[in-house]
């Protein structure tokens, strides 16, 4: 299992945390810092891994930097042959052709240019931040891509391209899809499986 952290310029804290979630776990966690880049084989690395977890930051930034280093198309391979791709916040919404970011500045935003492994859209924090729902609706509404929503501890999995399953760690907690209909945003709750 590696944690692929670009997001915030590879934080040590986070670092730490992950190494420190892991340690007792039965797999051999392990960091591929861009940053201050060890590994010069990038394309071995990653399709060694049984998982990539990609944590949260500005996802616009992420996505350039993997760009720059050509991560974007290994990872594109990591996931056709089977790798589980993971992560929060940005780490969740970058395998889509689109999202809600607030990559450029304090306002939410349309991000148009995700890795696509992923059809439509999606939009993290719903419940956590005011403004969450109404930017995407409003951004559906006018032709942005419709697609997922998710609450604070709430995961989508997908197999393949498809949404396998819905979980949350919390009993609040739901996801939803988005799409326009006849001119209208078409809010659909989809009740997520409560993890124990």
């Amino acid at each position: 299992m590696s944690i692929l952290q670009t997001l915030g310029g590879e934080g040590e804290t986070l670092v730490l945390n992950f190494y420190r979630a892991f340690a007792r776990r039965t797999c051999r966690p392990s960091v591929l810092a861009l940053f201050r880049r060890t590994v010069v084989d990038l394309r071995g690395y990653l399709l060694g891994q049984d998982v990539i977890y990609v944590g949260g930051g500005n996802t616009a930034n992420m996505l350039g930097i993997w760009r720059r280093h050509e991560v974007d198309g290994i990872l594109r391979g990591c996931w056709e042959s089977g790798v589980v791709l993971a992560g929060i916040s940005a780490g969740a919404i970058c395998w889509f052709e689109a999202a809600v970011t607030d990559s450029f500045g304090p306002q939410l935003a349309a991000l148009n240019d995700g890795l696509r492994f992923l059809p439509g859209s999606a939009c993290p924090h719903y419940d956590s931040e005011a403004r969450r729902r109404p930017v995407y609706q409003r951004l559906v509404g006018e032709g942005f891509p419709g697609g997922y929503a998710a609450d604070e501890g709430v995961a989508l999995h997908f197999v393949g391209t498809t949404l396998h399953e819905t979980v949350s760690s919390r009993k609040e907690g739901h996801a939803y899809k988005l799409e326009l209909s006849d001119g209208r945003v078409i809010e659909r709750v989809i009740e997520p499986r409560l993890l124990g």
